[in-house]
């Protein structure tokens, strides 16, 4: 079928956007999403911009733009993204540039693709929040997103000129979600994906819940402006409705609201935020978000796959090593590689990537990545470049900054060791050894007021999830009474962790529920000079630089799916898994561990009340309690890590 025919068949509009095309250009169509008009014309003169919507086998259209290379003398690869965010309005001559992910791909001449996801903006359809992957056979009925993958696919080799028949796929966050799921019972032509930060088991670790905490400001944030209508979101919170003012603190501003439920309606009534609803009505890891979770589905991945993600990902660090792991383990792990950088959430597509926040590096890990190891990946895979010889895991060393390559992760090198919480705020390698029967050798107290939590940062911040939370200076939670601070002697070699950090706690409370978030912190010399040339005035010396902190919800402690409230005073344990580190603490640090109960308004208020759903606690549920953590050589409170040989 000739070109022009496919598409008048795939968009019944194609009279109306050819109309659009035939105006005189806007200004805004001149600037073309922000880039400059030199930018917009270069892309212009090697690209020309078709808008198509393409039939899934459900009869649903997909609206998809193709910037498709006006060199006609070679076949070219396709790199495409899908989005729930949006591609733009229908305008042929509103072009974007750069292309892709850089301008070394225009150069390449690959064949770009953009496309609202469905029911997202200018796509048909329901959208359904992280579309529960359908492992049955599938009638033709039978959608989701690794099908509209397939479907699109299909088409774009099938009518798109001049293609050479191979496809890759790249997003981060959401769009990492819409990428990982293509790669599942792919369509042949799909050849490479590159699901950044992906977005894979929402409930369990990735942005909505971390093991049962909810993270209440960065997502009240994200709710206001996505998914308050039916089809497409607003740019921001409903201007009918109060919300926090610019500049607020945001501290103040959430425990002002008091409970979630009843709060949060003020600002997203039931009627406005039909996703926010469903959050609030599944607090548990139920069947809802277990069947929102990826991760069992990838069992037949053939694509090559690079997992990309940063330390400081305050949003889904989880994503990129679950995705791993689950294809490593169902999948076989042919061509499955993991990157992890010193980055925050999609740190390694823009800047330099030699700083961030507090922390300095000597060497450009931005453009490094992104030259040596993300654009040949494609080019092998797509173009038939040379092969980078990825290893299979590439990891950022944070502390001793290097990259580490390894077979697996944790490296077979790395041995089990625990760091034991001590009597006296000491923590070491060794267990407790006091059988003393003083109240003192048994476990550390402390109060916890939901009415007075511990703040995420030292400082006021209008953001619920501070940007640069992940590694803030913990001197501030030090000094608090409800903050437990436990830390080794100086250290008189380094010591390098590599996997997973799980607490192995003792814990009773007078209540009946509570929270435990632990920090795991790299203390600088109280001699260490700032960094070369920093002007910010930060004090490197005594830094309490957070390496990893997790909350835990202890009602899960037995379940995520069904939560069992404490017994008051009653000793009892939980154990979790924190995200992996790498990172070396130098000679002359020291590693410290703290343990809290609040960490707010990162995540919610536990009212240390048991209640069936915690959204809607009332005022009354919110109490003070005593919470004990105990380190008596029979309940050893511990911290479980892997340690570099």
């Amino acid at each position: 079928m000739p070109f022009s025919a496919a598409l008048r068949r795939a968009a019944p509009a194609i009279t109306l956007l050819a109309l659009v095309a035939s105006m005189p250009p806007t200004a805004a169509a001149q600037r073309g999403r922000g880039a400059d008009t030199a930018a917009i014309a270069a892309v212009k003169a090697s690209y020309r911009k078709l808008e198509v919507r393409i039939p899934m086998r459900d009869g649903v259209k997909l609206f998809t733009a193709l910037y498709i290379p006006r060199d006609t003398t070679r076949n070219h690869p396709f790199l495409m993204s899908r989005t729930p965010y949006g591609i733009g309005a229908p305008n042929p001559d509103e072009y974007r540039a750069p292309l892709g992910l850089g301008q070394e791909y225009m150069d390449a001449g690959m064949i770009f693709v953009y496309q609202d996801a469905r029911g997202r903006f200018y796509s048909e359809g329901d959208f359904t929040e992280m579309t529960p992957h359908k492992n049955s056979k599938k009638s033709s009925k039978d959608v989701d997103e690794s099908t509209d993958s397939y479907d699109t696919i299909d088409w774009l080799v099938k009518n798109v000129p001049h293609n050479n028949g191979r496809v890759g796929i790249y997003g981060t966050s959401y769009p990492g979600f819409y990428t990982t799921a293509s790669c599942i019972d792919p369509h042949p032509a799909l050849k490479a994906c590159a699901p950044g930060s992906p977005m894979t088991d929402i409930a369990m670790g990735d942005d909505e819940y971390h093991n049962g905490a909810f993270y209440l400001g960065a997502n009240f944030s994200f709710y206001q402006g996505f998914g308050r209508t039916p089809r497409n979101p607003a740019l921001g919170p409903d201007p009918r409705y109060d919300r926090p003012a610019a500049g607020s603190d945001a501290y103040k501003f959430f425990l002002d609201m008091g409970p979630i439920g009843p709060g949060t309606r003020k600002y997203m009534p039931p009627e406005n935020a039909p996703l926010w609803n469903l959050v609030l009505a599944h607090p548990n890891y139920d069947a809802f978000w277990q069947a929102r979770n990826i991760r069992p589905h990838l069992t037949r991945v053939a694509p090559a796959m690079l997992e990309i993600g940063g330390f400081y990902d305050a949003e889904d660090l989880f994503g990129p090593f679950g995705t791993y792991r689950a294809i490593e383990k169902l999948s076989g792990g042919a061509g499955n590689h993991l990157a992890i950088g010193p980055w925050s959430h999609g740190g390694w597509a823009r800047g330099d990537g030699d700083a961030l926040f507090t922390l300095h590096w000597q060497s450009k890990t931005g453009p490094w990545f992104r030259d040596s190891i993300e654009f040949p990946f494609f080019m092998q895979h797509l173009a038939g470049g040379p092969n980078p010889k990825l290893p299979k895991v590439l990891i950022f060393r944070t502390g001793a900054d290097q990259w580490d390559r390894y077979d697996t992760f944790p490296p077979k090198s790395a041995v089990k060791k625990s760091l034991y919480l001590q009597p006296g705020g000491k923590l070491a390698f060794e267990p407790p050894a006091t059988r003393g029967s003083a109240p003192g050798a048994q476990y550390d107290e402390y109060i916890s007021d939901p009415a007075n939590p511990v703040p995420v940062v030292g400082r006021p911040d209008a953001n619920g999830m501070p940007r640069d939370y992940m590694v803030g200076d913990q001197r501030f939670a030090s000094q608090r009474a409800d903050v437990l601070t436990y830390m080794s002697d100086v250290l008189a070699d380094d010591v390098t962790l590599a996997g997973p950090v799980s607490p192995m706690l003792h814990v009773s409370t007078s209540g009946t529920d509570g929270d435990f978030d632990v920090k795991l912190i790299d203390v600088w010399p109280d001699d260490a000079p700032n960094w070369p040339g920093d002007t910010s005035g930060f004090r490197v010396a005594g830094y309490q630089q957070m390496v990893r902190g997790e909350p835990f919800r202890g009602k899960f402690r037995r379940s995520f799916a069904k939560p069992v409230p404490f017994v008051p005073g009653r000793p009892d344990s939980l154990r979790f898994d924190m995200p992996d580190v790498n990172h070396t603490f130098r000679k002359g640090h020291r590693i410290m561990v703290q343990v809290q109960s609040s960490w707010f308004p990162l995540t919610d208020r536990n009212p240390q009340t048991f209640v069936p759903n915690i959204f809607e606690a009332g005022a009354a549920d919110f109490v003070k309690a005593t919470m004990r953590v105990y380190h008596a050589p029979a309940r050893a409170s511990r911290i479980e890590v892997m340690v570099l040989k």
